[in-house]
């Protein structure tokens, strides 16, 4: 796979040993064999008119000698060029049939159809080049006879889609791969090995040695979506191999892959892998067991063209190793026509960076063999100017009679600017005043220049229609807007959802219109999950971040909330401790009595005597009452209550 413009993977892939072709397919669905040494267009490819689904895989065969053309009538040198380029090209479609072109007839070869319910998601040839297996999305596996062009053996291989297969180079095993990889023995068709380790869809497999399974030498190595690291896996004869052996760091998902393999423990493997950030990272491993560390690349290279003083990165498509092993072949630029160059490299450097002038290189040579232009001749008196819009829509529009007969007498009709627009949707449509003609017309406005803010990437016009909050106003808009602008809806959706929090407030809104109105064309795209993925992973991200916020809202309440009470007891002052109020009981003077009652009980047989004594001491006893009623007034003022005679005779 390869990367357009670093956000879109499209099938590509180079020819097998000499590297003298790469085949592309584009988003218009044509295949384009472009020539790596003449940097030429050689062959270009259109599937008939009825065949809409898009190509899914490319895949080269073996290098075969051509037999369509008489020996008498070739030469020596073109008879030894037969031998060693590829012929046959294998594509897989989202219809589920696999098309088998031929570079050399440059026409269908032959086409395998009626077994794939789903789209084939990977192709591979086996080594004897007469039979091939296709993965597809209906979980099932096939083999094909191409000599019949009939499927020899059909089998389920996973509960989820087949998203990618290889075949070992002595053809025994088979690797396919969804959520789980499994190593497939081809004669009995059973599983031989299984391997788990990713959470994501596998979407490379390769294998790296050639060494034979019973030897613990066999190595492959997997990628995933949405991952960044290469996985290594050892085949081993005690079947103790659940975990990866080596793992590869890389800055991207990889999308492009190229590996030189090793036949002894002594030869290091070598990898080019080609990231969906349109970096090449370059690796050099010997595979001689487990390692505990990622393995960072040895080199990483990038591609640049100058815009006045600053550099722009140009994404990479694909790259290859060279026989020789000391040059590259690499494809940049764009897919429609990529810039093919073949170049040495130095492992020494970490870093290097090529500077090119994409535009200057980009001269449209292709072969008049291919494909035979002509120039319209075009009448510049009858010719139209049409205004852009929604093809086969018309507003209901309607006028006064006055206005109509003002129209019919006007010599000169003026379209509306973009400007008058703008300020046409600013009305409010939801007075009372205002009609469903109003209602309808805002609407269509809405559709039409949201349609042409898309195509013309004009900030100014997409800001204005982002910034309405009436949901039936976004309901309406989107549900206008036509199929081949819902996906540029939503990567233009996508971007700005990663903006400010208040922004991604309203675009929540537009996502969910967009959702609803037009689920039955995003599930017909076979890339959905690519471009809904990092929508779904950057939601997630911020709603597992809500709870944990909660608790520190929490926590920071009670906080505070303490902190105010403590301030609030600060500022109390001093406690005053005498008594605003006191009460007596009315039972203090019977009490007092009592205490005067009791005195004759006392056993005293002189108690007239102290009467007389009493009488002398008159004036004695006078000082002394004056005394106790001091002492009791204070006593009844502080509160405190006579003791019981019972108490006291008790305390005695």
């Amino acid at each position: 796979m390869a990367a357009d413009g670093g956000r879109v993977a499209l099938p590509c892939s180079f020819s097998p040993k000499s590297r003298q072709f790469l085949a592309l397919c584009a988003q218009d669905g044509r295949l384009r064999i472009w020539n790596t040494d003449s940097k030429t267009l050689q062959q270009e490819f259109v599937p008939s008119a009825h065949l809409s689904a898009a190509c899914t895989c490319v895949t080269w065969g073996p290098c075969r000698t051509a037999q369509e053309v008489p020996q008498r009538k070739r030469r020596k040198c073109e008879a030894r060029q037969a031998a060693e380029q590829s012929d046959l090209l294998a594509l897989g479609t989202g219809a589920g049939s696999v098309l088998i072109y031929s570079t050399v007839k440059g026409d269908l070869h032959c086409t395998l159809d009626g077994e794939h319910s789903g789209p084939v998601n990977s192709i591979q040839w086996h080594p004897d080049s007469s039979v091939l297996y296709s993965g597809s999305d209906d979980t099932h596996i096939a083999e094909w006879d191409l000599q019949t062009g009939k499927v020899s053996c059909k089998w389920k291989a996973d509960r989820s889609a087949v998203s990618s297969l290889c075949i070992s180079p002595d053809g025994k095993l088979l690797l396919s791969a969804g959520m789980t990889i499994k190593m497939w023995n081809l004669e009995t068709k059973e599983v031989y090995r299984k391997f788990t380790g990713h959470s994501t869809m596998v979407t490379t497999l390769c294998f790296a040695t050639t060494r034979p399974p019973d030897s613990d030498g066999l190595y492959f190595l997997s990628g995933a979506a949405h991952d960044r690291l290469l996985s290594v896996w050892q085949v081993r004869s005690d079947g103790k191999d659940k975990n990866s052996v080596v793992s590869f760091t890389l800055t991207d998902e990889p999308q492009h892959i190229d590996l030189q393999t090793s036949n002894s423990k002594d030869e290091a493997v070598r990898l080019a892998v080609v990231c969906k950030d349109g970096q090449l990272h370059l690796f050099e491993h010997f595979l001689n067991g487990p390692c505990k560390k990622p393995l960072s690349p040895l080199c990483s290279l990038q591609v640049s063209t100058m815009t006045g003083e600053t550099p722009v990165p140009v994404p990479l498509l694909a790259a290859a190793l060279c026989a020789d092993r000391q040059n590259l072949m690499l494809a940049y630029g764009h897919h429609l026509q990529p810039v093919i160059e073949r170049t040495p490299f130095n492992t020494s450097e970490r870093h290097i960076c090529f500077v090119r002038d994409v535009h200057a290189t980009l001269s449209l040579s292709v072969d008049m063999a291919v494909s035979k232009v002509k120039t319209p001749i075009i009448n510049e008196q009858k010719s139209k100017v049409l205004i852009p819009g929604l093809p086969g829509h018309k507003p209901p529009i309607k006028f006064t009679p006055n206005e109509s007969e003002k129209r019919k007498k006007g010599s000169s009709t003026t379209e509306m600017s973009i400007e008058e627009r703008l300020e046409q949707i600013e009305l409010s449509f939801g007075g009372k005043g205002a009609g469903k003609v109003s209602s309808s017309l805002q609407t269509d406005s809405f559709a039409v220049l949201l349609v042409q803010g898309l195509e013309s990437k004009d900030e100014k016009i997409l800001n204005k229609i982002f910034q309405t909050k009436k949901e039936m106003l976004i309901k309406n808009t989107v549900a206008r807007v036509p199929p081949s602008a819902v996906l540029p809806l939503v990567e233009e959706l996508s971007r700005r959802l990663q903006g400010h929090p208040f922004s991604a407030l309203l675009i929540v809104q537009w996502f969910k219109a967009v959702l609803t109105q037009h689920t039955s064309y995003l599930s017909s795209l076979p890339d959905l999950v690519s471009h809904l993925g990092s929508i779904y992973h950057m939601i997630e991200s911020r709603v597992k971040l809500y709870q944990q916020l909660t608790r520190l809202h929490g926590k920071l309440y009670l906080l505070m909330t303490q902190a105010a009470t403590i301030n609030s007891t600060h500022k109390v002052g001093d406690i005053d401790h005498t008594a605003k109020l006191v009460y007596e009981e009315e039972s203090s003077d019977e009490e007092e009595g009592s205490e005067d009652g009791g005195r004759p009980e006392d056993d005293s047989d002189d108690w007239e005597e102290d009467e007389a004594a009493m009488e002398v001491t008159g004036d004695k006893q006078k000082h002394t009452e004056d005394d106790e009623e001091n002492m009791n007034d204070e006593s009844k003022a502080n509160g405190d209550s006579d003791l019981d005679p019972e108490n006291e005779s008790e305390e005695e």
